[in-house]
């Protein structure tokens, strides 16, 4: 028994001696102090030895066991230690590398125009009002001073929720709002999402609008004209004009097209500008005398003047993009150009 012993331990302490890996050693280890090793085995055999010689065999087992465990244990420290070291050589960081550049992100542009609005018309004196996407037809509509045959209301340009509610399909509802709670003087511009049945290369089913309004006394067209003169400088350019030419919308009376001198020829004539001169950005005019009759505005007293602008029409004049589409597809190889 003691050479068979003897025999275990050399073998077990060479086996561990080579062992490359934490894995193979506990491979060694199971073969020989785990549950079915050879180390178990002889302890299990125990009761075959003659109770006298057990005590002394049981010692020799012991003392087998105690010197398998301590090579193994310093073994397997130098497995550890060699292990650690490795995965620091992996992990290391040279920090005299120069750092990898992060991209710069920016805003969309949609985002970046509304921005530059907001803020050209708060330093002007303009509040911000922000009214609801969902509407009653009586405030996208009828409040506006819009027929119940006009065009506008017809299934193909309006998306209706009920015969009552419908998305609206311009941000002028907002002025009703804001007319109906405030009484003049009123100077406040509405942003935010409108939508109407219409898609192709310069329109989209939904997009941005920018609703401005003012109302207080003796408010002209001349003070309209004076307040566009000073936006288009400021977002085109201090050299671009504007000019005013007769159009119709129900809820403003004159009302006009509003158009800018071609920034990017001067007026010449160039393909942006079709070879006219002049680009044609929003609409606007005098609030109709029914409009504010409506929200109980005394109208010998005060009068006032709304425009319209399309915030996407806005943002692909000023960075030449072609088509409304590049503006909702969020390709990065577009967006990324544009960060003001």
């Amino acid at each position: 028994m003691k050479e068979k012993l003897q025999k275990i331990k050399e073998q077990a302490i060479a086996e561990i001696e080579k062992s490359e890996g934490l894995e193979k050693l506990n491979e060694v280890r199971q073969s020989i102090l785990g549950k079915k090793g050879e180390l178990t085995a002889v302890l299990k055999g125990m009761k075959d030895v003659v109770p006298e010689d057990r005590p002394k065999v049981g010692q020799l087992v012991n003392e087998t066991r105690e010197a398998i465990e301590t090579v193994l244990q310093e073994r397997l420290k130098k497995l550890e230690q060699e292990a650690l070291r490795k995965r620091y050589e992996a992990e290391k960081i040279d920090v005299t590398m120069p750092a990898k550049r992060q991209a710069k992100g920016n805003l969309h542009p949609i985002t970046q125009v509304r921005n530059q609005l907001t803020d050209i018309f708060a330093s002007m004196g303009f509040e911000i009002y922000e009214g609801t996407e969902i509407e009653t037809d009586y405030y996208n509509f009828t409040a506006l001073n819009t027929p119940q045959d006009h065009p506008a209301r017809d299934m193909q340009d309006t998306f209706y929720l009920s015969p009552e509610f419908l998305l609206r399909t311009q941000t002028s509802a907002g002025q009703i709002h804001v007319m109906e709670a405030k009484k003049p003087p009123i100077k406040i511009i509405s942003p935010g999402k409108v939508f109407r049945s219409d898609d192709d290369a310069t329109h989209s089913p939904m997009f941005s609008q920018m609703e401005g309004l003012v109302v207080d006394k003796g408010i002209t067209l001349c003070d309209l004209k004076g307040m566009l003169e000073e936006f288009v400088k400021k977002i085109f350019g201090k050299n671009v004009t504007t000019r005013l030419r007769p159009s119709y919308f129900p809820f403003t009376e004159p009302s006009v097209e509003v158009d800018v001198s071609c920034f990017q020829c001067g007026g010449k004539g160039c393909k942006l500008c079709k070879g006219t001169g002049w680009i044609e950005v929003l609409g606007a005019g005098v609030v109709n005398n029914k409009v504010l009759q409506g929200c109980d505005i005394d109208t010998d007293v005060y009068s006032g003047f709304a425009f319209g602008i399309g915030i996407e029409r806005i943002a692909m004049l000023k960075y030449g993009i072609n088509n409304i589409k590049l503006l909702f597809e969020s390709d990065m190889r577009v967006l990324k150009q544009i960060d003001e």
